[in-house]
Parts: C-alpha cells; structure tokens; sequence
C-alpha cells in the first residue's frame, strides 16, 4: 500500500477487515504462529521530571501514581524469578525518570549478571532513559539482551505531548542502542491527539530506524495528567493503526502493550493478526489481564506462547 492508501486506511475511508487477513498473513510469513511475551517491573516509579502529558508519573501532574527509588536486588530479582516461572520470553527492568543516577545502574547492572546464570532462558531488557555508549555497553556485557527506549510519537507532533525532552535526544539514544549492538525496541503511545499523517511519519522513522521490536500503547488516560479527558481511539482505529504498522515495517516485532484492554475490548484478540507479540501482566501504572485470560485467547486463535497454565 502508497502512503495515500496507508492514510486513507487510518481515516476509516477503507473497510479493515481485508486489509486485517493481510496483515496477519504478512506477519505470520516473518514471525509464525508462536506469540512473544514480555512483563516489566517498574523498577523505580514516580518523579519523573519530564512533562508528558499522558505520563502518571510526571512529578508535574498530581495522580495516585506510587512513588518510591529503586528498588532492592533482591525485590528486582523475585519479579524476574516470577516471570520466568510464568513461561514469559522477556522480562524488562523499567525506571522512571530522563537518566538513571550512577549508583542505580550499579545494581540493575549486578542485578542483570544475577539474572542471567539464575534464569539463563528468561531474555533480559530493560527501559532507564537516555543513555550514552558506554552505560550502554555496560548493560550488554552484564547480560542484556535488548534496550527499550520510545520516541512516544511522531517529531513533528512531539513538542504538543512534552517539552522536557527534546525529541533528538530520544532519537540519538535509539541510534547509541543500534551502534552498541543491543537489539532496539522502540515504539510510542498512540492516541494523544495525533492526525494518521503524524502516525504515518512515526512509523517511517521507526522504520529508518530499523527497529527490532516497536510497543504499541494504546492512551488510557490517566486522572490528573492533561490528557485525561481524551477519547481519540475506537477498537477500529486501534487496529488500523497496528495494520498499518505491520505494513510499513513487515520485519519488526510488533508487540501490543499498555491500553489494550481498555481500547478494543471486545475486539482485543484481533490484535494478534497484525501483531506477533504482547505485554502480559501488569503495566507502569495501570493493572493488566490475568496471564490464564491472554494464555486462553492466544491458545483460541491457535497460536502457541510459553506462557504456563
């Protein structure tokens, strides 16, 4: 599909459900019938001093979000230990905040070295801002296997979401990712306000990017941030934003996240078409599905996962 095609899909202008079969006939070519799996930790939550509109753990925003440092090695260990035992593929170490101070990456760093001979099949990533070469180089040599940094959305849309972080720096960050050969996950959040001519300029850059895996979070808004009274997405356009997606970037792992169950309900396992991969359990700040429910509805569209009973 041209890029008018593309657009006129994201505007409902086509019916979705021929172009829906096509995505999951191109995503099952790359990716199979097996279903990824990823759950986080949010490793150390809350007084972020970015502004992201859609963010609970802005120090700007007033919201119950839970605030406290990082937490202990043996409290980040337990939860990879849960997630291996659960049959998840990826486990990811989240933080809030633009950097990690140094004393933090020292212990996800011993953390992550831990990980790796206790749970040698769980693949480790992790999420902790803006990095330079060398942190990074460090988190690969403890046993990191992948890096997640998202740009949120589009550059040209970026600066109405946040004006802390400059959009070039998350751009430089994902490159410093690609230079230390880390593999990259990145992605954004869909449904701030954004037109499908910003969705489709996010995607060309992820795909400029040659991004390994991109989230998918869907908006749902927060009380107490600046978007929480915004009601952009329907189920349809959820979708035709992940067939889209799967479209413009048919090698990438596409991996549907936080916002699912909010914003397709009903239509949720349809997700699987155009994308291989999914978050299980809970989110940053907002609760997941129970793993048996996302184990069921994979296992009902005939498609495998490790994920155990």
């Amino acid at each position: 599909m041209n890029f008018e095609e593309l657009r006129a899909l994201l505007q409902g202008k086509f019916e979705l459900w021929p172009y829906l079969e096509e995505a999951r006939r191109l995503k099952e070519r790359r990716f199979g019938r097996r279903v990824e799996t990823c759950a986080i930790v949010n490793a150390k939550s809350g007084r972020c001093p970015s502004d992201c509109k859609f963010c609970a753990q802005s120090a700007r925003w007033h919201t119950e979000a839970p605030v406290y440092p990082l937490l202990s090695e043996n409290e980040l260990l337990s939860a990879a230990e849960r997630a291996a035992q659960a049959g998840i593929d990826r486990f990811s170490f989240v933080t809030s905040g633009v950097t990690l101070e140094p004393q933090d990456l020292e212990r996800l760093l011993r953390v992550i070295e831990r990980c790796r001979k206790e749970f040698p099949e769980l693949k480790l990533c992790a999420s902790l801002g803006q990095m330079g070469v060398e942190e990074l180089r460090a988190l690969k040599e403890a046993g990191l296997s992948r890096y997640h940094h998202n740009l949120e959305t589009a550059g040209s849309f970026y600066p109405h979401i946040c004006t802390v972080q400059d959009w070039r720096a998350r751009l430089k960050t994902a490159e410093r990712v690609k230079e230390v050969g880390l593999s990259l996950c990145c992605g954004g959040i869909f449904g701030l306000g954004e037109s499908p001519e910003h969705v489709l300029e996010f995607a060309e850059t992820l795909r400029q990017l040659e991004v390994d895996s991109v989230p998918v979070n869907f908006l749902h808004p927060i009380p107490g941030t600046p978007l929480e009274e915004a009601s952009y997405l329907t189920p349809l356009r959820c979708l035709a934003i992940l067939v889209v997606l799967r479209f413009m970037l048919p090698e990438a792992e596409i991996r549907v996240c936080g916002g699912r169950e909010y914003n397709l309900r009903d239509l949720q396992a349809l997700i699987l078409f155009p994308a291989n991969a999914l978050m299980v359990g809970n989110y940053l700040t907002t609760m997941g599905r129970n793993l048996s429910d996302d184990r069921q509805m994979i296992l009902d569209l005939g498609y495998t996962s490790g994920l155990r009973a």
